[in-house]
């Protein structure tokens, strides 16, 4: 017979915590995309940043680089139901962001990529530490089937936030659905309250 002393509650699984409702943990890294992979020369690769009032500024690869770039330790969450603990990205932080702006940015995001994805994210949930523009993963340059040269990173959000292959960030006055909003997914995207659809 098994003794059990008063107090004793059983072991607590830690990674618990870290789990959204409804998903399962992997140390894999799926790879989903609506739209086929482009492979981007980083000669190419242009952002876009565009104002509410349609004035827009853009950065190519050397200034982007140029611009300060954070370590990211994170957990993501995939709608599809599968997360991954701890991956590790390099980025510019909305915050860095927004302070090389020559304009003031609008209250929602709607970012747009090569091959036409576009999703959108309200300010809000990008400033304060919160949002990047990713270029590197696990300590090197971010691969194309990954969303390389640049991605968005929202974690806290679903992953199909963030946005693959970024080209054009567009600020919003109101909110506006992008390509999975249209098609039935929910306009936030939480992964802890589990707002997979609409």
């Amino acid at each position: 017979m098994a003794i059990v002393n008063r107090g004793f509650v059983g072991r607590r699984d830690r990674q618990a915590d870290r789990l959204p409702p409804g998903q399962y943990s992997t140390v894999d890294f799926p790879v989903l995309s609506a739209e086929p992979t482009p492979v981007l020369p980083l000669d190419k690769w242009r952002l876009t940043i565009q104002s509410a009032e349609h004035r827009a500024h853009s950065l190519d690869w050397a200034q982007f680089s140029g611009l300060p770039h954070q370590d990211i330790t994170t957990d993501i969450h995939c709608v599809t139901r599968w997360s991954k603990f701890d991956t590790r990205w390099r980025g510019v932080s909305f915050d860095d962001l927004l302070a090389s702006l020559p304009f003031e940015p609008g209250a929602f995001v709607m970012a747009h990529c090569y091959g036409g994805y576009t999703t959108n994210v309200p300010l809000a949930d990008l400033v304060d530490g919160q949002g990047w523009l990713a270029d590197t993963f696990d300590g090197e340059p971010l691969v194309p089937e990954h969303g390389g040269p640049v991605r968005l990173l929202v974690p806290h959000l679903y992953f199909w936030k963030s946005a693959k292959w970024v080209r054009r960030l567009r600020f919003m006055p109101a909110d506006t659905p992008g390509f999975w909003e249209e098609r039935g997914y929910h306009m936030y995207g939480d992964p802890w309250r589990e707002q997979r659809y609409s």
